[in-house]
């Protein structure tokens, strides 16, 4: 019986994707020593050594930034992720950030939370006071929706369906997005033009260097005076100095963010919740679910599917000994593995390649066992990062 591979995992997953990996092929746990693989949500790799028996890395969800994904790329190692697997749980929780600011339901809360029960004008308290939350409706308002990835395409529609118009904008918008985006929804030319034409503001952006302080002292006050501007992406693509100036200056109406920290919290006019965007039992099951699948076809399969890292690669099965090669986008490089193979006389089946930036990616069918010597004259290629045999079950190594 072959050696089951090692999975670490290191937060709390989804016990239903959890249970997506066979017992009898893996071992999985909190402190494997050699793992073949990891599982991750939160945990910051940045600073934790990955041991290099590591094929791959999983994360539980959409951002990769506690992955050290250049490192991993360079090991030949794919970083998966899970996107759109969280997306209900954030289109939900835009939704209800429209409604705590438009309805002034914070401030309400807390003037209620601090009414004394016992008192004996307690009724004629609420009266009195509600007149300061008066808010309004979202019908016939206009959102703004930066980013129209699945989150963003989800948000619009829900926002049609309360009768609100919608404008987006997304210099990347992926076909598939497109598709699934409501013909409804107006396509802005800017960032500038969605937080000029806005009454609430939606982002919906991963954080990269181009996203970072995306909304920021140069462009916030383009804002409508009164508007919401929202953050349930990363809390580096708002620059929090911006939000806190344009509410001091009343300009802003209010934000509503996923990101608490010490300059923001406990602003009167800013809604800072406890990173609740995925917080939801349907979404954790759903992006635990997604990866598990992902990982356990990668590790036995070769196959790539949503890594963050690494060109889409699948093939199906057309003989039992498979090859996964991960090399630098170079020339030439497909004529050299096919040439190792033929020196050991290997008859390529079927062969796959694909390329994303500097990454290259092949999958090889061959109709023979691979030796050692074979895989050795593969890895030795220059270029060449990781070679993985993939025998199937049931064919001799």
């Amino acid at each position: 019986m072959p050696e089951r591979a090692g999975i670490l995992v290191l937060n709390q997953i989804s016990a239903q994707g959890l249970s997506r990996l066979p017992a009898d092929r893996y071992h999985v746990g909190k402190d494997v020593a050699q793992p073949a693989a990891i599982l991750v949500r939160s945990a910051d790799l940045h600073a934790t050594p990955i041991a290099a028996s590591v094929k791959a890395i999983a994360r539980a969800g959409a951002g990769t930034n506690n992955i050290p994904v250049k490192a991993m790329s360079e090991r030949g190692v794919p970083v998966f992720n899970a996107p759109g697997a969280n997306a209900n749980a954030v289109k939900e929780l835009v939704l209800a950030g429209m409604l705590l600011a438009a309805r002034n339901l914070a401030p309400a809360l807390r003037f209620v939370a601090a009414l004394d029960p016992a008192a004996a004008d307690m009724e004629e308290r609420v009266e009195a006071g509600k007149k300061n939350f008066a808010g309004y409706e979202l019908a016939g308002r206009t959102l703004g929706i930066v980013g129209l990835g699945k989150i963003g395409c989800l948000v619009a529609d829900a926002a049609i369906r309360l009768g609100m118009t919608v404008m987006g904008y997304d210099p990347e918008i992926t076909v598939d997005a497109a598709w699934s985006l409501p013909s409804q929804v107006r396509r802005a030319g800017s960032v500038n033009e969605v937080l000029r034409s806005s009454d609430f503001v939606s982002l919906h952006v991963p954080l990269l260097e181009a996203t970072r302080g995306l909304v920021n002292g140069a462009n916030i006050g383009l804002m409508r005076e009164g508007a919401v501007l929202m953050n349930f992406s990363r809390e580096g693509v708002v620059a929090n100095d911006a939000v806190l100036d344009a509410l001091h200056g009343n300009r802003l109406g209010a934000y509503v963010c996923d990101f608490p920290s010490a300059d923001i919290n406990q602003h009167p006019r800013i809604i800072a919740l406890p990173h609740l965007g995925a917080s939801t039992r349907e979404a954790e099951e759903n992006c635990a679910i997604m990866v598990v699948d992902q990982l356990v076809d990668y590790l036995e399969n070769g196959n790539i599917v949503n890594a963050v890292n690494f060109p889409q690669v699948t093939m199906p099965r057309e003989s039992g000994w498979r090859v996964a090669i991960a090399n630098a986008n170079v020339p030439n490089m497909l004529g050299q593995i096919s040439t190792a193979m033929a020196h050991a006389g290997l008859n390529i089946h079927n062969m796959v390649n694909k390329s994303r930036g500097g990454m290259a990616y092949t999958l090889v069918d061959v109709d023979s066992a691979v030796d050692a010597a074979a895989l050795a004259s593969l890895a030795a290629i220059e270029g060449v990062l990781s070679v993985r045999y993939l025998p199937q079950s049931g064919h001799a190594a």
